[in-house]
Formats: structure tokens, sequence, C-alpha cells
């Protein structure tokens, strides 16, 4: 089964800074395996942005390849704009826009490590809950 996620930043730092860790199996599915990344351009313009900067010193050519994994197993989505006076971080927006326009199609997820930046719903979730939904529907087959 494929499931289609938007990643938001902070999964993506956690995930580079620690491969290990469950933000890391996240990523890890996205570039190979049963999550396709759902993005559009000023998504991945924040993922440049925030993953070049010098206190990660992960490196241009480990970012090119993430990014490149992304944009190469994933799908671009244009969202409809929102209303960003419902979010505490206007650049969250994009990333809702994002999920909220691929749910017209498929049942796509927001993954984040800060819930409390966007609506409660349940398909917003925390990279463990994707991990567990993951596994729990693997279990099933």
């Amino acid at each position: 089964m494929t499931y289609f996620a938007v990643l938001d930043t902070n999964v993506l730092v956690s995930a580079m800074l620690k491969a290990d860790s469950i933000p890391g199996a996240v990523l890890e599915l996205a570039l190979g395996g049963s999550i396709r990344p759902v993005y559009n351009e000023t998504i991945l313009k924040e993922y440049r942005e925030v993953l070049c900067r010098a206190k990660f010193s992960f490196g241009e050519r480990i970012v090119n390849a993430v990014l490149q994994g992304i944009v190469n197993r994933g799908v671009c989505v244009e969202g409809e704009k929102l209303d960003e006076a419902e979010f505490p971080d206007p650049d969250d927006v994009v990333f809702y826009e994002v999920v909220m326009e691929e749910r017209k199609y498929e049942e796509a997820y927001l993954v984040t490590g800060n819930l409390r930046h966007f609506p409660v719903k349940p398909f917003v979730v925390t990279p463990k809950q994707m991990l567990d939904l993951i596994l729990s529907n693997q279990s099933e087959n």
C-alpha cells in the first residue's frame, strides 16, 4: 500500500540529524518505500533553505540528494490558498494547503513534529503515528 504524505520540514531535519530515529524511518520510507511524498515548489524551497543552514552542516550534496529523492518519488501539488489567521506560524500554511489538495484525490497525511501548529485532524500525524499506521496495515495483510 502507498501512503501519500506531506512531510513538515521539522521531520526532514530530525531525520537527517539522526537517521536511526522515527523521523529517519519516515524519510527512508519516503525516499524508497511505502510513503509517496507530496510537495510543491514553496515546500521544496523551504526544505532547501532550512537544510542548508550552517548550523546543520548537512552539506549541499546530501541536501540535493534528499530533495531530488523527494522530487523523483513524489507528487507536486498546488493547494488552494487558506486563511493564514488559523495557523500559529504562517509558514506552515502551505503544508496544510498541499495536504488538503491531495486529499481531494488520495488519502493523504501531513506528518509533523509540531501538531499544535495545525488544526486537529486525523490526517495530521506525528512521525510515530505515521509509522504505526503503516505497520498496523502491513500486519493486517
